[in-house]
């Protein structure tokens, strides 16, 4: 029988959600697990291992892995290691007989809709960071097996501050948005700012550690959706907008009512200003 917290392997955990996380010690107490972060690097009490070149070592006993490592730009053979990285963690669960695996996937997976994206959408995404994502699920339902970890992929929106929206913004440099006609503020996203995203992560990680039956599929964002405009100049960057571009798409909406079954948001956080407010705190801004 398992005495104290639960230990929770955090694979990826100098990421920047990784970061984020890391200011969250007594909400982790609070929900009854113990994290442990993995680094290829070495730093100050983390699990240095190189994911894709090592097995898991035997330090690495967890009840529960939350897997933050991924590719998010590069060449497709790069991006196509965001497989082999949810593999690993998936097999270190396996390993180490834990109860469940998290997995961090990205909206791109769906692609254009005028609708809402809920969990069953069929995904059709249209650039190979999507394509990359779709492939690592893929892989990720097929290994799955009803006597193994628990799985659960988390479909995230777009992250304030850790997009290219804010994340890339420079001083004094205007940002230029695509001009979706008949919709001012330029295209509309599910968005979530990275202090609301952390509680939502460890929130779910709590569930896992008491064995609560989880989505495989599940959408992650706040509500409601949000114009990039306004995210812009609640964060005093300006922008303007491009040529017509017809390729733009001007909407994607998560729709995350299963989310809101398992974890309260506070209504203020698909806010602008909370979003801004939330990046800035963590003081990784670029300057």
């Amino acid at each position: 029988m398992l005495h104290g917290p639960m230990p929770l392997l955090i694979m990826g955990g100098t990421g920047r959600i990784g970061r984020a996380l890391r200011g969250h010690a007594d909400a982790f107490a609070a929900v009854g697990v113990r994290p442990m972060w993995q680094s290829r690097k070495a730093f100050p009490g983390c699990l240095q291992w190189d994911i894709l070149a090592e097995p898991c070592p035997n330090g690495a006993a967890a009840g529960v892995v939350l897997c933050l490592a991924g590719v998010v730009e590069g060449t497709t053979q790069e991006l196509a290691l965001n497989e082999a990285l949810a593999m690993a963690a998936c097999n270190a669960a396996a390993a180490q007989g834990a109860r469940h695996v998290f997995l961090v996937s990205s909206a791109a997976v769906y692609g254009r809709s005028d609708l809402p994206l809920t969990e069953q959408t069929v995904p059709a995404p249209t650039n190979a960071y999507g394509h990359a994502k779709l492939a690592m699920e893929q892989a990720v339902l097929a290994w799955h097996r009803a006597d193994g970890p628990g799985v659960s992929i988390l479909r995230i929106g777009n992250i304030a501050g850790f997009d290219a929206l804010l994340g890339g913004s420079t001083p004094h440099k205007d940002v230029q948005l695509d001009r979706i006609s008949g919709q001012a503020g330029g295209p509309e996203r599910s968005y979530i700012g990275p202090q609301s995203l952390s509680a939502v992560l460890v929130r779910l990680v709590g569930l896992a550690a008491v064995g609560r039956p989880l989505p495989k599929i599940l959408n992650v964002a706040a509500a409601p959706t949000i114009k990039m405009g306004e995210l812009l100049t609640a964060a005093g960057v300006p922008w303007h907008y491009g040529p017509p571009n017809p390729d733009a798409i001007a909407k994607v909406e998560l729709d995350i009512k299963l989310l809101a079954g398992l974890v309260d948001l506070t209504p203020s956080a698909g806010r602008a200003n909370v979003m801004v407010e939330e990046w800035r705190g963590l003081g990784h801004e670029r300057t």
